[in-house]
C-alpha cells in the first residue's frame, strides 16, 4: 500500500507547484479629457476654437505689423501650437505657401510618412492643407490656411521633449484633433 500511496501523493505535491510566468505586456494608458471648445477672442485678424485644456493665451508677438505669434499651451501634455499669422500682399502668397510647404517636408528626414489634406471651408473664405506628420519627427501636425487674398496662418504642433512617436503618440492624437478643430473653426476679421 505504501508503495501506491507514496507515488500519488508526490503527483499532487508536484502538480500544485506554482510555475512562475512572465507578466504580459502592459500598454501606457493615458486618458485625457473630452475636449471642450471656447471661442477665442484677442487682439489679432482672425478667431478660432481653443480647448479649455490649454492654458490662456498669453504670449502674443506682433513683429513690425508684418507678423503675429501666438503659442497655444499644453502643459499637461507638454505640448505647444504655434500660430503664426502674416498679412498678404501682391508679391507674397506665393513665397507664404512655399514657405509653408518646405517648412513640413523639412521633417521627412525622420518622420515615417506624411500625409496631406486639402482643407477649403468656402462660406468662412479659408482654404489650405493639413499635414500629419508620423515618426520620430519634431513636428507631429502642421498646417496652413488662407484667404489667398489678405490673411495666411500656419500652425505646428511641437513637444516639449526629444521626439520618441511610441511615447507621444497618444498626445499627438488628442492634440491633432485640436489642430484640426482651430483650422476648421478658423475666421478672419476684417483689417
Amino acid at each position: 500500500m505504501k508503495k501506491i500511496l507514496i507515488p500519488i501523493f508526490s503527483l499532487f505535491l508536484i502538480g500544485c507547484n506554482d510555475d512562475t510566468l512572465p507578466k504580459p505586456k502592459a500598454f501606457l494608458r493615458l486618458d485625457y479629457p473630452i475636449p471642450e471648445y471656447k471661442r477665442v477672442s484677442i487682439p489679432v485678424p482672425f478667431s478660432f476654437d481653443k480647448n479649455t485644456l490649454a492654458k490662456p493665451i498669453s504670449k502674443i508677438e506682433n513683429t513690425n505689423n508684418t507678423s503675429i505669434s501666438i503659442d497655444v499651451e499644453y502643459p499637461k501634455l507638454k505640448g505647444t501650437i504655434y500660430l503664426t499669422y502674416k498679412k498678404v500682399t501682391t508679391s507674397n502668397l506665393r513665397d507664404l505657401l512655399r514657405d509653408a510647404q518646405n517648412l513640413t517636408q523639412k521633417h521627412t528626414q525622420k518622420a515615417d510618412e506624411i500625409n496631406s489634406t486639402v482643407f477649403e471651408n468656402k462660406d468662412k473664405d479659408v482654404y489650405g492643407m493639413f499635414y500629419e506628420v508620423g515618426g520620430n519627427a519634431a513636428s507631429q501636425s502642421q498646417f496652413y490656411a488662407t484667404d489667398s487674398t489678405n490673411h495666411f496662418l500656419t500652425g505646428s504642433l511641437y513637444f516639449y521633449a526629444k521626439p520618441n512617436y511610441d511615447s507621444i503618440y497618444p498626445a499627438a492624437i488628442y492634440l491633432r484633433q485640436d489642430i484640426r478643430r482651430v483650422m476648421e473653426s478658423l475666421e478672419w476679421k476684417e483689417l
